[in-house]
């Protein structure tokens, strides 16, 4: 039995959505209704549904965010699940989603369109093996969907390039020269600053933080994780698809996430 999990905010869309499917796909089991994206991620996790829909814009983390976190936390070795986005007309957005062709409909979401989408799913279904590399072509899509800019962060010629961290500890403020950052990594709505010699937490969100960096310096690597990449020493390629680094300065290893593991090629 096909199952789904419903990523809708408005509860009144999301009761709309099960009462469509289920007139339009019976033996489809909703498994959860949710409506953030931080419990879309959590609860699809935990259920691995085959079909996930997922509103654009919902509290905390967006559809693309959501989607964006399950393609790096997916384990392998489990098939991932198709992704539907659910968005209010936007032409940009659909155009960009027809190109990928990745599944979306519009708000409000009409029976015959539905019914469309459910007829291209089933027969998704029907062709995908079961346990099959089917996070690989997610995963290509969402890199396209999402740009130069992933998850929705703001452009990054957006504010002046920072020179200096400025850490608070107490009294004593820090002065940290951006050069001297191997990476820097989220924490909650803090960053953790990490030099070769010690780490620092600034409260900033790293999605303020990236748009002050240098994209051609700092590369981000993961959702959660930015590094330096003139001291990046070695990356090897892992069976799963991520990329373990190895950082000049620090011992601990960095994954690059199945998302960013495309910039780590061979010249």
């Amino acid at each position: 039995m096909p199952s789904c999990l419903i990523a809708e905010d408005e509860p009144l869309l999301a009761a709309g959505l099960r009462a469509d499917l289920a007139a339009l796909w019976p033996e489809l089991t909703v498994a959860a209704t949710v409506g953030d994206g931080a419990s879309a991620v959590e609860r699809t996790l935990a259920l691995a549904p085959d079909v996930v829909f997922l509103d654009i814009r919902m509290p905390g983390s967006s559809g693309l965010e959501a989607a964006t976190m399950l393609a790096e936390d997916w384990p392998d070795g489990r098939a991932f699940p198709l992704l539907v986005f659910v968005t209010a007309y936007d032409q940009y957005a659909l155009q960009a989603f027809d190109a990928q062709a990745v599944d979306y409909l519009v708000k409000p979401v009409e029976p015959p369109r539905l019914a469309a989408c459910v007829q291209r799913l089933k027969a998704r279904l029907a062709d995908r093996v079961p346990h099959g590399d089917s996070i690989a072509q997610a995963v290509e899509q969402l890199r396209a969907l999402l740009g130069p800019s992933p998850a929705g962060t703001p452009a990054a010629t957006a504010a002046p390039r920072l020179e200096v961290i400025q850490a608070q500890v107490g009294a004593v403020v820090h002065l940290v020269p951006v050069e001297e950052v191997v990476y820097f990594e989220a924490a909650d709505k803090y960053v953790r600053v990490i030099t070769a010699e010690r780490e620092h937490l600034i409260r900033l969100s790293l999605r303020e933080l990236l748009p002050q960096l240098d994209p051609a310096r700092f590369w981000q690597v993961h959702r959660g994780t930015v590094v330096q990449a003139r001291l990046i020493a070695s990356a090897k390629r892992e069976e799963t698809g991520k990329v373990t680094l190895t950082l000049k300065g620090r011992p601990e290893k960095v994954v690059a996430s199945r998302l960013y593991a495309h910039l780590f090629k061979g010249m």
